[in-house]
Formats: C-alpha cells, sequence, structure tokens
C-alpha cells in the first residue's frame, strides 16, 4: 500500500524538476477543482454525480488503462498496422471502510481475428511484457509508492 507522510512547507518542498510537466489543482467551487498542467492540458474533478467532472478514483483508473493502452500501443501497431482500433475499460469498486481502490480491472478489447491463434499469443504476451515493464502508474500502483504532503500557507 502507499504510505503518506505529512511534511511542512519548511520542512521540504518537491519543487518541478527541469523539463518535468508541472501539474495543480485549483478550487473552482465546492468540491470542485480544475486539473491542470503547464501544457494547457485540463479536467475537472469534482464529487460522483456532478456532470462533466471526474472523480479523483475515476481518474485514477482512467490513468491505470491510458498507461497500460500507451504502453502496448508499438507492439499492437507493429503487428495490427497504425489504424488499430483499441478500448481499454478498467474498473474496481472502492473499498469505503478503508478508502481504498483492493482491485483494479483492465480489459483491452482488440480485433485479432485477422491473426491466427499462435500469432494472437505472441502478440498478447508481448504487449503484456510491455505493460509490465514500461506502465509507470500499474507499477507505481503494484509496488506502492510513499506520497508526502507539504503546506505553503500564507500567516
Amino acid at each position: 500500500m502507499a504510505e503518506q507522510t505529512v511534511v511542512s512547507a519548511t520542512e521540504t518542498t518537491a519543487p518541478t524538476a527541469p523539463g518535468e510537466t508541472a501539474l495543480w489543482v485549483e478550487r473552482t467551487g465546492t468540491r470542485a477543482y480544475t486539473g491542470r498542467s503547464s501544457r494547457g492540458a485540463e479536467v475537472l474533478i469534482a464529487s460522483q454525480g456532478v456532470p462533466g467532472a471526474f472523480t479523483p478514483g475515476e481518474l485514477l483508473k482512467i490513468a491505470l488503462a491510458g498507461c497500460s493502452g500507451l504502453s502496448a500501443d508499438f507492439p499492437l501497431s507493429r503487428k495490427l498496422g497504425d489504424s488499430f482500433d483499441a478500448t481499454i475499460r478498467v474498473s474496481g469498486d472502492a473499498d469505503r471502510e478503508n478508502e481504498v481502490y483492493p482491485q483494479l480491472d483492465e480489459a483491452f478489447e482488440l480485433d485479432l481475428s485477422e491473426l491466427d491463434e499462435e500469432a494472437r499469443e505472441r502478440l498478447l504476451v508481448t504487449v503484456q511484457r510491455a505493460i509490465d515493464k514500461v506502465c509507470t502508474v500499474g507499477r507505481t500502483l503494484k509496488a506502492g509508492t510513499k506520497v508526502t504532503l507539504s503546506f505553503d500557507v500564507d500567516g
């Protein structure tokens, strides 16, 4: 499980490393935030049921599926061509008593009908290896990570 450490702003800060994309969220209303990146991307984050916004847990799941997709893209496009279709569905219920997702399940939807059984199996093994090797989000979730929190406050 991920470990969370709370530190004061005077103890340590986590500046963005040179070349790293800066990420932050800004409060836009009651239990509503906009996530932003220094590359100009935005995502709406709010409580469950707010139209047009993701919950933080949904973003976690989407990050996992997106990372798996990007990690698998090269071996899949090499075998299926650049215009292949893929959908990665991700699900997992939260354990509200402990506020964790004990399990997240991903399901790739791919049309591999043009490949024979042996070629399909080889491709899926290659895709699994690529995801296991380079999907940072999945690797982080599986390994757990230390999370620090600091406060930069006025007064």
